[in-house]
């Protein structure tokens, strides 16, 4: 499963990435695509960091993988 938040507002980014991992959380790795901004990377890894996904990596930069939440 993939997000892409090419084109997602910041203010909109919360909402989307936690309920993108948790109606997900059984078909993982999912993948979020960030981008190159170090804001909506930071984002989402605050998303990451609250809902308390275990196993989390950077597969390349902009591209966030959980692999188990």
């Amino acid at each position: 499963m993939k997000l892409d938040l090419h084109g997602v507002i910041h203010a909109e980014v919360d909402r989307m990435v936690e309920n993108f991992i948790l109606l997900n959380q059984s078909n993982t790795p999912l993948t979020i695509i960030c981008g190159n901004s170090n804001k909506m990377i930071d984002l989402v890894n605050a998303v990451i960091e609250r809902i308390g996904c275990d196993e989390v990596v950077m597969d390349y930069y902009g591209v966030i993988i959980v692999r188990r939440v």
